[in-house]
């Protein structure tokens, strides 16, 4: 069984979660050490990237797609077939956000 985090619904705090955190709990940014990190000067940010390591939730499923569209993906992924599940992927995204771009000016 494969266990997802929900970040709207965290499971709850083991014991010795609660006790580092209520050992914290007294401390001000002044008791913190930062002499191991630099500080994130004006040249971190503009070297930054907005969501890098963000990756989107997915969700295993069985979903049954016509083979002629299988093997279309399969060979637009460089004829080995890496990547055709994320191709389907994108594919689907780029119908949904069309879709709701076309909503938007409709409505």
């Amino acid at each position: 069984m494969r266990y997802e985090l929900d970040p709207l619904n965290p499971p709850p705090l083991t014991e010795e979660q609660q006790k580092e955190l209520e050992a914290l709990r007294p401390k001000t940014d002044a008791d913190i050490d930062f002499s191991d990190m630099p500080e994130a000067d004006d040249a971190f940010f503009e070297q930054a990237v907005p969501g890098r390591f963000y990756r989107r939730l997915k969700q295993q499923l069985t979903l049954r797609i016509d083979a002629d569209l299988i093997a279309w993906f399969k060979q637009e992924a460089g004829g080995d077939g890496r990547g055709y599940q994320t191709r389907i992927n994108q594919a689907l995204r780029e119908y949904v956000v069309s879709k709701q771009r076309a909503r938007k000016k409709a409505g």
